[in-house]
């Protein structure tokens, strides 16, 4: 890839992996409009990392805090609200697990066509829109129990059609069970953390069993792009999402389906 490229790809993956605006359907568009080769598993793994570091950091104290928690008074009957949402992370990632293992290659087979992508990413931008406008948005994060959780965890399981948005689907399934702005987007990104280290492992392991050459210039600039897109994604997202809403990302959302359907079946 030329640096042009790399710079590029790597921000799409690191903006889109935490806006609710779907990461599958911008990285076709390079390909799709500019004709792009695809960058390849190495480079996926790196602009992954790159993303996992970024929400690692930026919630290390969350990590810390809930870690502690977990170990000291997980498995007791004296639970904190600390190990109650460390349990809510562990329950809703574990529906993605297993249909992200049981879906992987009928979706690779089947799924990841354009216009897949284009119908999905409206389909649920409306969902979003829905969610946003009708849900009560009462309750905080620490509210969040093992209903919640399977439920935007399932939610989350639905990510591996591209096009949906984990994030975006995450948020929809927050929203509508009462959660308000912020505390939907906080979980969902905590949520992300197990689900793109697994993932990401998962890649490594193709990419050690790969015979393909790797040029470590081009992934370690992917990481840190995609690093630094990220995080300011994340900072600048949970400043500003309780005064904005999900309209803005809707509309992109619409718009982004409408283009792809356009180059498809223009």
């Amino acid at each position: 890839m030329t640096f042009f490229e790399i710079i590029i790809l790597a921000i799409i993956q690191g903006l889109t992996e935490f806006l609710p605006i779907s990461s599958s359907a911008h990285l076709i568009l390079p390909a799709e409009i500019l004709g792009w080769r695809n960058q390849g598993l190495a480079f996926d793994v790196a602009v992954h990392v790159g993303s996992l570091l970024a929400v690692m950091i930026y919630f290390r104290s969350d990590i810390v805090t809930l870690t502690i928690a977990f170990f000291k008074h997980g498995m007791s009957n004296q639970q904190t609200a600390e190990s109650k949402l460390a349990w809510m992370i562990i329950i809703g990632t574990i529906p993605g697990v297993i249909f992200g293992y049981l879906m992987k290659d009928w979706v690779a087979l089947y799924a990841r066509e354009a216009l897949v992508i284009a119908i999905t990413t409206i389909v649920f931008g409306l969902l979003l829109w829905f969610a946003d406008v009708k849900a009560k948005q009462t309750k905080t994060i620490g509210k969040i129990g093992v209903k919640e959780a399977v439920i935007i965890g399932l939610a989350q399981a639905l990510a591996i059609i591209p096009g949906t948005s984990r994030s975006g689907i995450t948020m929809t399934a927050g929203l509508m069970l009462g959660l308000d702005r912020e505390s939907t987007a906080k979980f969902s990104f905590l949520l992300s953390i197990p689900i793109i280290l697994g993932a990401g492992l998962f890649s490594v392991i193709g990419l050690l069993e790969s015979t393909s050459q790797v040029n470590w210039n081009e992934l370690l600039y992917g990481a840190g792009f995609s690093f630094v897109a990220a995080y300011l994604c994340i900072f600048l997202f949970l400043s500003w999402i309780s005064r904005i809403g999900m309209l803005p990302f809707v509309i992109y959302r619409l718009a982004l389906g409408f283009v792809l359907l356009y180059i498809v079946l223009g």
